[in-house]
């Protein structure tokens, strides 16, 4: 199997992803605007969002793929089906527990993650209420991720990268056309929620019962594989999703903020999220299972060039999105969100959050593709240490930069954080002996300053200005921001191939 040829499968579903959810965001923008509805309904998301990646994409995720891989490997399919029944059934009653427990608790949940709203009651109980419609996707979203993590590692990448699409699907039906029935109009939103968690796990039951894997109720706590899964588990809660707690105490500077900070942040971070999902996300889900399946065999050489090789993609095409982000904040704000109730107001104080976003991107895309070379070698706790510093930086940073530069200077703080994370997780790898740079790096990078600097040129003497962006409609902008996009890319990868990059130099194999 072709790793590239995967990693452009996932990606290309992971971009419709993405795109259907700038399509939901133009939605809620235009619907709702920026202020007190979107405050509650981002900040009532936010919590079981968070919950889903540490119970699901993040530490359950890291745990549970290289064990799985292990038992695929060495102890026949057997055992690995037993594994696949014990854990599920652990899952289903841990998060199941941890569901009931944040409906019953919702106004202690949300006074802890938003206390600035305790002053106004009616946002207060707003957000309660949508939190309580919102916190069974927990539930949805771990089975959901269970499924994904043996699909993937039987090499099923696309229905796992499909299915945040279904999402997205149930958010724009529900905006569109069921928002009118509701009092207020956004608890559509948070039943959106609520069926897309469930209309995604329905969709991956076919996939597993034509590998022979759909889940059997089979609770067994004191199973081997079910118990090493928790060990690893229980300290990855933070170390995999320190990003999420960041935004999450984020909320809470942020809720004391002038009201719509929830919103511009949560704006600035969907458009940062779309090159950190469709790069990192996608590179950290096919790493995993290879390098895995690499450490289960010894084959530490295979192990080093395939982080190299994941390293060398990351820079690639994470360092010009970064800066692109920066270039264009202003067209892609406008374009996407400019509309409705959206104001010219809430597009200027986005434009801040994104810029701040951008400067940490590589540094979060990065975490991504350095830390499964922790995981898959089952080891958790030096990432987990590395996360609790990032962590504390963050928030010292959130100190000192939120009187200064307000929303912003909470993104700013993750960007930041992000850089000292990437770096720290480097220093392990290459410390501990795990990740050995190929050679080339030096004349990689130059090719790379050189390519970014034309692209910036490109950029820089194309745009217009932004008092130009607020007064176009939306076809002139669309037409316009796809003709700069479509130009800074041609630039930057017509400059890569005339320095001499192929892309058959960045071709490999999956491990067997």
């Amino acid at each position: 199997m072709n790793l590239l040829k995967t990693l452009a499968t996932v990606s290309s579903m992971t971009l419709l992803s993405r795109i259907l959810g700038f399509v939901r965001d133009f939605v809620i923008a235009r619907t709702f605007g920026a202020g007190l509805l979107t405050d509650a309904f981002f900040v009532a998301f936010k919590l079981p969002n968070l919950l889903r990646r540490l119970f699901a994409e993040g530490a359950f995720s890291q745990a549970f793929v290289p064990i799985l891989g292990e038992y695929r490997n060495k102890r026949g399919p057997e055992e690995t089906r037993l594994l696949v029944d014990r854990v599920s059934s652990a899952l289903f009653l841990l998060v199941l527990a941890v569901t009931v427990l944040g409906m019953a608790g919702a106004s202690l949940l949300v006074y802890l993650s938003a206390p600035g709203f305790a002053d106004d009651p009616e946002k207060f109980a707003l957000t309660v209420s949508l939190t309580r419609i919102t916190f069974p996707y927990i539930l949805f979203m771990s089975l959901v991720a269970l499924a994904g993590g043996v699909l993937n590692t039987w090499s099923r990448f696309a229905v796992p990268a499909f299915t945040p699409v279904l999402l997205n699907v149930s958010f724009i039906a529900m905006a569109l056309f069921a928002a009118p029935h509701f009092e207020p109009p956004i608890l559509a939103l948070a039943w959106a929620v609520f069926i897309g968690g469930a209309v995604q796990l329905a969709f991956q039951i076919p996939a597993l019962k034509r590998i022979g894997m759909l889940p059997r109720f089979s609770l067994q706590l004191r199973d081997e594989g079910v118990r090493r899964i928790l060990r690893l588990m229980a300290p990855a809660l933070l170390g995999v999703s320190v990003a999420q707690v960041s935004l999450l105490l984020n909320t809470v500077f942020a809720s004391f903020l002038a009201t719509g900070s929830v919103s511009w942040l949560y704006y600035a971070d969907r458009l940062m999220e779309f090159p950190a999902g469709l790069l990192g996300a996608a590179l950290g889900t096919i790493l995993l299972p290879s390098l895995a399946r690499h450490h289960a065999v010894g084959e530490h050489d295979d192990y080093s060039r395939l982080l190299d090789w994941g390293l060398r993609l990351t820079f690639l095409l994470a360092a010009p999105a970064a800066l692109a982000l920066a270039l264009l904040a202003t067209p892609l704000i406008t374009t996407l969100f400019y509309h409705g109730a959206f104001t010219t107001h809430d597009v200027l104080m986005t434009r801040n959050a994104l810029l701040a976003y951008s400067i940490g991107l590589l540094g979060l895309i990065l975490v991504k593709v350095l830390a499964p070379g922790f995981y898959a070698r089952q080891n958790v706790r030096t990432p987990v240490r590395i996360a609790i510093i990032s962590l504390c930086t963050t928030q010292v940073l959130n100190l000192l930069l939120v009187g200064w530069l307000q929303h912003a200077g909470l993104a700013l703080a993750i960007s930041l954080a992000a850089i000292l994370n990437a770096s720290l997780l480097f220093r392990g790898l290459r410390q501990g002996g795990i990740y050995a740079p190929q050679p080339g790096w030096l004349l990689f990078y130059a090719r790379l300053v050189l390519a970014m600097a034309a692209m910036a040129a490109a950029l820089w003497f194309t745009v217009d200005e932004e008092s130009a962006w607020l007064g176009w409609n939306l076809s002139q902008r669309l037409l316009r921001l796809s003709l700069l996009v479509s130009f800074g890319a041609s630039v930057y990868f017509a400059t890569l191939w005339i320095a001499g990059f192929r892309l058959r130099d960045f071709k490999r194999s999956a491990a067997e």
